[in-house]
């Protein structure tokens, strides 16, 4: 599962708030009795593309010949606002796969896409088969619209040879660590800019959204009634100060022109697989990267590090998601094809090797295959810890990320001289915002 799409979504957002504004009152969802022979054409949109693309497409191969009576015509390439955007026009996918978890409270609440438990109920699905965290970010508010389509956890990868040639033995448990090595790392023109950096701690560089680094404290986005807890949570000021710091060691100008000149993160010119960046923040997919785009480039991969030793070995986990759109024409047969890629543990463990996500059934996790791979058995180890992190969802979708992004960005220029002030005022932003919808 790759992300070439940014994680600020505000397209995204405001797509989704139009639609959901604007879109006919859905269909009486009406779940056809146990045993009923389902057929007809289900239409599934992904934002999948070339090898990933096809990857989808054999395990769809799979379904049908297994379910003879369904055809699937696939639509790839389709992104979120895609979907969004037709839905909202009454011409919805019968099956749309999304890359992003931070939707599914707007979807949810809005009834974009219907709710699975009359099709779960019906069909016995036991969801105690997959991991609790993926449970929590497929539902919001009690109502479960979307079903998990494999998972993503990040952790940190490290360039081995520049490690050695700087005489560092092992990756960073601590921020503490990480910055001690991130200034060994980096190496400077005479100039003073630079040409080789340890870490790029810019929120806006590749993966390093707030989400992604929020577990290396432990820190939390919203109180148990919903609001934001950005303020009030110490945890939040730690990581935000630890961060600071580095940009301040490297100076903001020469990060940004440093960044600027950088390739696109998913391409063979990414950072990182040009040996431009030591240390990089990034997820289980960048190994099918780098099998394909860096065969020679020696690497390691290690939890994210955190600010409590005791927290080691936990990350950030998100990933893809399924759900029958409110307008679709098939949703029987929608729902066949989601029960079998979300829930038949041979196909979820032939999708994860495939794409190299983390599978989400306790079976598929467990696969020896699977696991036989060092480095994505740590992700997979990064997936089942205790201390992984995900972002929770929230009726007005990724807004409160969103609107926080805009601060943080802010922050890190040297924009913001009282970090608590700015903070408190964060948080009223982002109440605001989610009090709106998004």
């Amino acid at each position: 599962m790759n992300k070439r799409i940014p994680h600020t979504l505000f397209a995204l957002g405001a797509a989704v708030l139009l639609t959901t504004a604007c879109t006919p009152a859905p269909k009486e969802n009406k779940v056809a009795d146990p045993g009923t022979a389902v057929s007809g054409t289900v239409e599934l949109w992904h934002f999948f593309t070339e090898r990933e693309a096809t990857a989808i497409d054999q395990v769809v191969k799979d379904f049908t010949a297994t379910h003879p009576n369904i055809k699937v015509t696939v639509k790839a390439g389709q992104d979120d606002s895609k979907v969004t955007q037709a839905i909202g026009a009454g011409n919805g996918p019968d099956v749309g796969l999304s890359y992003s978890t931070d939707i599914v409270g707007k979807f949810c609440s809005s009834g974009a896409w219907v709710d699975l438990k009359p099709y779960l109920d019906r069909d016995k699905v036991d969801l105690n088969q997959l991991n609790a965290t993926t449970r929590s970010y497929t539902e919001f508010d009690g109502k479960r619209c979307a079903m998990p389509f494999l998972a993503d956890a990040y952790g940190m990868y490290y360039n081995k040879d520049l490690f050695a040639k700087a005489g560092i033995t092992s990756p960073p448990k601590t921020l503490d660590e990480l910055t001690e090595d991130a200034k060994k790392l980096t190496v400077r023109n005479p100039d003073g800019s630079l040409k080789q950096v340890g870490f790029l701690p810019l929120y806006d560089f590749y993966e390093n959204a707030a989400a992604h680094l929020a577990p290396a404290t432990g820190a939390k986005w919203l109180t148990a009634d919903g609001k934001s807890a950005v303020g009030a949570d110490p945890n939040w000021k730690t990581l935000l100060t630890w961060q600071k710091n580095l940009v301040d060691w490297y100076g903001y100008a020469n990060l940004t022109k440093f960044k600027a000149s950088l390739g696109d993160e998913f391409s063979a010119d990414n950072a990182f697989q040009k040996g431009q960046v030591a240390i990089n923040i990034d997820a289980e997919y960048r190994l099918a990267f780098l099998k394909d785009q860096s065969p020679d480039l020696k690497y390691g991969v290690a939890p994210l590090p955190t600010s409590d030793p005791a927290r080691y070995g936990g990350g950030y986990v998100t990933g893809n998601i399924m759900g029958i759109s409110k307008n679709a024409k098939n949703p029987e047969a929608a729902w066949e094809l989601i029960k079998y890629l979300t829930t038949d543990d041979a196909a979820v463990i032939k999708l994860a090797g495939l794409l190299k996500n983390v599978p989400t059934t306790t079976k598929a996790i467990a696969d020896p295959t699977l696991n036989a791979d060092p480095d994505f058995k740590t992700f997979i180890d990064i997936f089942n810890n205790p201390n992984s992190m995900t972002s929770p969802p929230s009726a007005s979708g990724p807004a409160y990320q969103e609107t926080f992004g805009q601060f943080l960005t802010t922050y890190q220029s040297g924009k913001v001289p009282d970090l608590d002030k700015g903070l408190t005022e964060a948080d009223q932003k982002i109440n605001g915002v989610m009090s709106l919808g998004g």
